[in-house]
């Protein structure tokens, strides 16, 4: 039986219902908040390509002259060039969203759904609530519990799942961790996870694990560019880090000092 599509009232309402304390709500759901809205920058993007791809002679530009890059991408067939104008959301190559300052990034192999990758950034985190050290109820400052946080992603899609909500949305919180988490990946670092792979099985899943690489919940909370990232990165491998930066060629950099500024929060580049 499926389970439900929450809205995005619905979603905080989720939010509301795990928060031990308000200090926490804030933290983890203005995390989200802004998640949410790198996602719907980067999918504005990849849906622009994707328009202005189809006013171009079939084939002049598919995939940017690529190959499809990752599983994720060869889950759906490619739009045919004749539906361009109508497929996925009703957009039409008159109607091009904006891209809100994102620069670079291939076309996409079809449309992203806006609302469905927009709800699944909003509950993304939603397990993290669940890894808290100090949880602010006692009014002492927040903290994580770092042996256990690499259980959060996990955690909230149990959670999401345990409250009705659609597989489809609940991977969202399963599938973004890192640049995602392979079974061998799990194995070789003896991670405290159930044997299996947790990677995105769709764009819409891997565009909210791009996105939230480029905010910390650190205390305070920061921005992260695509070059502190990558260093972040780094600390798992070159292989790792290579990864990161064909997935930020691929989606394209979002403008992390304008969002930082509209956040009131500071960049760590």
């Amino acid at each position: 039986m499926a389970g439900i599509i929450p809205t995005l009232e619905q979603a905080d309402e989720l939010h509301r219902a795990i928060a031990p304390s308000r200090a926490a709500y804030d933290l983890i759901h203005t995390h989200c908040v802004i998640i949410a809205t790198i996602t719907r920058q980067l999918v504005h993007r990849q849906n622009a390509l994707f328009m202005r791809r189809c006013t171009l002679p079939a084939g002049a530009a598919e995939l940017g002259g690529r190959q499809p890059a990752s599983s994720a991408e060869r889950a759906r067939p490619p739009i045919p060039q004749t539906d361009c104008g109508t497929a996925g959301s009703g957009l039409t190559v008159s109607a091009v969203p904006p891209t809100d300052g994102v620069t670079g990034g291939t076309v996409p192999p079809y449309l992203l759904e806006e609302k469905l990758a927009v709800l699944g950034a909003m509950l993304h985190d939603i397990g993290t609530y669940k890894v808290l050290k100090n949880d602010g109820s006692d009014g002492r400052p927040l903290s994580f519990d770092g042996p256990r946080y690499i259980l959060h992603g996990l955690l909230g899609y149990e959670y999401l799942l345990d409250q009705g909500v659609d597989e489809s949305v609940a991977q969202f919180a399963r599938n973004h961790t890192g640049v995602g988490l392979t079974r061998e990946q799990v194995r070789a670092q003896r991670l405290p996870l159930p044997d299996g792979d947790y990677v995105p099985m769709t764009l819409e899943q891997e565009v909210v694990m791009v996105a939230d690489k480029y905010h910390s919940k650190s205390i305070p909370p920061k921005f992260l560019t695509a070059e502190a990232y990558a260093a972040k990165a780094a600390r798992y491998g070159e292989a790792n880090r290579r990864q990161w930066l064909e997935l930020v060629a691929k989606y394209g950099t979002p403008d992390i000092p304008a969002l930082a500024q509209r956040f009131g929060m500071r960049v760590k580049s």
